[in-house]
């Protein structure tokens, strides 16, 4: 029988982040690299139907939601993922160190992409914008930046947070608004060019665009830097996935209507910057780069943040070394700098764009799962069994259909994802024999 863990007791003093705070942690792990990839794919896929997409994408994301805010208030835990599933199956410790592995991994990737992302748009159009050695240098800084950020106080990184966050959207609402009002294609127009899309092709874009949403859970992370999170946490996490769905909306509406789908596709990330450029010239192209440096700057932040705390907790179960449970204070010191030297690993040595396939298909696997936790405990956390039977459903199709595309269009990157699960697994499972993790 599961066990609520009654942080409550001890949250007494104020904390360092109110309900802005989490907000900007959530929509800064949303809003990052993701949605300026993600709008050259969906083009290229479904062309106008893209913001369909992007919105069936957005209630997916909610039905995620619904599972990981019922049982973060339950659990009071900031061990999110890992700890839900651990203390709702609680005879099956291997699993839980299985789920840890993948799920740090996906952070950690994401991280990667991010500040490659950030590095990309901060040398474009300079004289280095075609060195992949200053891209990756550049990277490795803005993580190191954030790390110290992080380190040195949760307030301070909290307020920056916020200053980041909700510049960002309202640079983005601007550029996207203003691409609306230029556009020269009607919507008759573009449907019309995308004759050739199909259902099948809405329903793998709407599952692909799930990882332009990942983020939310780390609100979660923060249980031991907020106050009331029965209260907190539902709203800071629907709040954020409403907010990033209308922002994302906006987004792709605006690129589709004023930017040929030839450039959205051979631009992808770079789309929103050409189609700018293109509407307001050389000052469009600038407002674009600096919103594409905040929402990127915001997604490392806060995934630091979150995914620090997480490789604590689960390290504090011996599932990781020893020395990443310890903490200075509350902060997970050990823990954010060896998250931040191993992204900037994966950004000297590898694709990121494949490992982000990666970091989309486990967050949507683990989101599944809590949706069976959650199923599992409903009544304990008096979850709807509507709701959580439908969650299990669209989230369990979204995996298959990310499958099907990788397999059919993508079969090497569908094995490369394959490859390192077996990997990641492999190192779970030794790592678990050698140290006979009790669980907690």
């Amino acid at each position: 029988m599961t066990i609520k863990n009654n942080h409550s007791i001890h949250r007494k003093r104020k904390k360092d982040l109110g309900i802005l705070e989490l907000v900007a942690i959530a929509l800064g792990g949303m809003i990052g690299g993701g949605i300026f990839a993600i709008l050259g794919v969906s083009v290229s896929i479904i062309g106008a139907y893209t913001p369909l997409a992007i919105a069936l994408g957005g209630g997916v994301a909610s039905l995620a939601a619904y599972s990981y805010v019922k049982l973060g208030v339950y659990y009071e835990d900031e061990g999110a993922t890992y700890s839900f599933f651990k203390r709702t199956y609680s005879g099956s410790p291997l699993a839980a160190s299985l789920i840890g592995w993948w799920v740090v991994f996906g952070y950690i990737s994401t991280l990667a992409l991010y500040a490659y992302t950030f590095a990309s748009y901060a040398i474009s159009g300079t004289v280095f914008g075609e060195s992949d050695l200053a891209r990756k240098v550049i990277a490795a800084a803005v993580i190191g930046v954030f790390a110290l950020i992080n380190i040195w106080s949760v307030k301070g990184m909290g307020k920056i947070e916020d200053l980041i966050v909700y510049l960002k959207l309202i640079i983005l609402a601007i550029i996207s608004f203003v691409l609306l009002n230029n556009g020269t294609a009607t919507i008759p127009q573009l449907f019309e060019a995308s004759d050739s899309a199909t259902v099948i092709g809405v329903l793998v874009v709407a599952s692909i665009t799930f990882v332009a949403y990942e983020g939310f859970q780390l609100v979660i992370h923060a249980i031991n830097e907020m106050d009331d999170p029965a209260r907190n946490i539902p709203r800071a996490i629907y709040i954020a996935v409403g907010a990033a769905t209308a922002i994302y909306l906006v987004i792709s509406l605006g690129a589709i209507v004023a930017i040929p789908f030839s450039d959205i596709i051979k631009n992808q990330e770079y789309a929103l910057a050409s189609g700018a450029g293109q509407v307001l010239g050389p000052l469009g192209n600038v407002l674009v780069i600096f919103g594409a440096l905040l929402a990127t700057s915001s997604a490392i932040s806060g995934t630091i943040f979150g995914a620090s705390r997480l490789i604590t907790v689960i390290a504090a179960d011996g599932h990781f070394p020893n020395y990443l449970a310890k903490r200075s204070g509350r902060i997970p010191v050990n823990s954010i700098i060896s998250m931040s030297v191993a992204a900037i690993f994966l950004i000297a040595v590898s694709d990121l764009r494949v490992i982000l396939e990666f970091g989309s298909v486990t967050f949507l696997i683990v989101s599944l799962l809590m949706a069976v936790a959650n199923y599992k405990i409903r009544r304990s956390t008096n979850s709807s069994t509507f709701i959580t039977i439908t969650a299990s459903v669209v989230l369990a199709v979204s995996v298959l259909l990310i499958v099907y595309y990788e397999a059919t269009f993508q079969p090497e990157q569908l094995l490369f994802i394959v490859g390192l699960y077996i990997l990641l697994s492999g190192a779970s499972v030794l790592f678990f024999k050698r140290n006979r993790p009790q669980t907690k």
